[in-house]
């Protein structure tokens, strides 16, 4: 069968099970891919095609002898490389971390591996994974393979532009400000970033991270259908014993109220025309769906965006930037020095305050979400942005963070979010962002659903 690599994760782990195909042909099929495409977009930095062969014999082996591997039998998978791998490095794009081996799987790695998932390779990260632009000086430049002149974006830059280019049908991306949910915007994807504590992660390589990003930072997966996305979740959300955070929610808390809330603008936000265009198209989806559509406005999100990065940028601060001089990357330099003018160094006061007004806006949050069980709103106010926007000068800077708030006051909330493709404006992709209650990842998935059937299916990328 040719082109085992164009089939979507769900049909691969059918084929599979089936012994319609092997887990052998599938991964020899996309490795077969990356080698053809990667080169033109940087997407894959680190590529291991003998360690996915064996895992997928492995897994052929499994099922000649009747047992089933997983929900992801022989899904080709990629990882972002800020994340541990046994056996591999966690340089979260930097150089100074480019000989920092890990010597245990981070337990997304091994929910991916126990779901029968077979990972082909890493993908690349800003440095620091602190960018919706996805360069650095370790591994480079990693280019959007729908259009070159646009951001692929980030920090899951690199696992974006894979999955879109065919690399695999599932990229795992991490998000903490946007960056499961931008690069799959940017690159015409699904992806969500799921409530906080439902995917265990942990790098045991490396200390625990400070309090900002153990509340705000996920992990989550995207895909070019919607659900391949729930398939890669559900994956990823299996219980371990090294996340405290992790939480034994259900994956269906039942029927709710099919009410959605329209909000084109947020907090006055100056969206695109053709972006509010796709919200109002997506709503009439919905509406189609059986769903009441109320325009109104959503609680703020600028507050939120401004406290986000505040809490963000203190885990930097609290050594006086040390990392970011040690490693001098250009990029990172440039818009650590535009993140220190907007937020000022903590104080033991500033930040229990800032802790205190999380909880006030994530329950006015938690109340409006209970009486619209989904917002439609931005993924971000402009379509996705020239490459390298963010470091063309101070101005661009603020540009860029202006029209990525639904993007930075998401996370402080802790709410699931997901980033829903709705079609091509010419070569650049559109699409729209649905905002849910806590643990309710499942009306994300049924509202997405609706959507996606109702718009041309996401193609894959034929970079030049």
């Amino acid at each position: 069968m040719s082109e085992l690599w164009r089939n979507s994760a769900a049909q691969i782990a059918a084929l599979v099970l089936k012994r319609e195909v092997s887990a052998v042909e599938v991964i020899q099929q996309t490795l077969e891919r990356l080698t053809v495409v990667n080169p033109k977009i940087n997407a894959v930095v680190e590529e291991m095609p003998e360690e996915a062969l064996i895992a997928a014999k492995e897994v052929d082996a499994l099922i000649s002898k009747g047992r089933n591997p997983g929900p992801l039998t022989g899904v080709p998978v990629t990882v972002k490389i800020n994340v541990d791998q046994k056996g591999h490095t966690t340089t979260n794009g930097l150089v100074i971390q480019k000989n920092h081996f890990s010597d245990q799987d981070n337990p997304v790695v091994t929910n991916l591996r126990k779901a029968g998932a077979i990972i082909i390779g890493r993908t690349n990260t800003p440095a620091f994974s602190m960018r919706w632009f996805t360069r650095n000086s370790v591994h480079g430049h990693t280019l959007n393979p729908r259009n070159k002149a646009l951001t692929p974006g980030g920090s899951s830059g690199g696992a974006a532009a894979a999955v879109a280019a065919g690399i695999g049908a599932i990229g795992h991306g991490t998000d903490i400000a946007g960056s499961v949910r931008y690069p799959a915007y940017a690159c015409g994807l699904h992806g969500l970033r799921p409530t906080l504590g439902r995917i265990p992660a942990l790098n045991p390589s490396l200390p625990d991270r400070h309090i900002g990003a153990q509340i705000t930072a996920v992990s989550g997966p995207m895909a070019r259908t919607v659900r391949d996305v729930q398939l890669g979740y559900e994956a990823m959300t299996q219980w371990s014993d090294m996340d405290p955070w992790w939480v034994p929610a259900p994956h269906d808390s039942g029927n709710c109220q099919k009410t959605a809330a329209l909000c084109t603008n947020p907090d006055s936000l100056n969206t695109a025309p053709e972006i509010v265009d796709a919200l109002k198209e997506a709503s009439e989806c919905l509406k189609d769906a059986g769903w009441t559509i109320v325009e109104t406005n959503c609680p703020p999100l600028r507050e939120p965006m401004e406290l986000q990065l505040a809490l963000w940028m203190s885990e930097y601060q609290y050594n006086n930037g040390s990392a970011i001089k040690t490693e001098n990357d250009p990029d990172a330099n440039f818009v650590y020095r535009q993140l220190l003018d907007r937020c000022h160094a903590p104080t033991l006061a500033s930040f229990m305050d800032l802790l205190q007004k999380r909880v006030g806006l994530a329950r006015t949050w938690q109340q409006f979400l209970t009486q619209y069980p989904i917002l439609l709103c931005p993924n971000s106010s402009q379509l996705p942005f020239k490459d390298q926007l963010d470091v063309e000068s101070p101005t661009s800077f603020k540009e860029v963070i202006e029209a990525q708030m639904p993007q930075i006051g998401i996370p402080f909330l802790s709410v699931p979010a997901m980033s829903v493709a709705t079609g091509m404006l010419g070569d650049t992709p559109l699409g729209v962002q649905l905002v849910a209650a806590r643990y309710r990842e499942d009306v994300l998935f049924s509202a997405a659903s609706e959507i996606e059937s109702r718009n041309e299916s996401v193609t894959i990328a034929e970079p030049q």
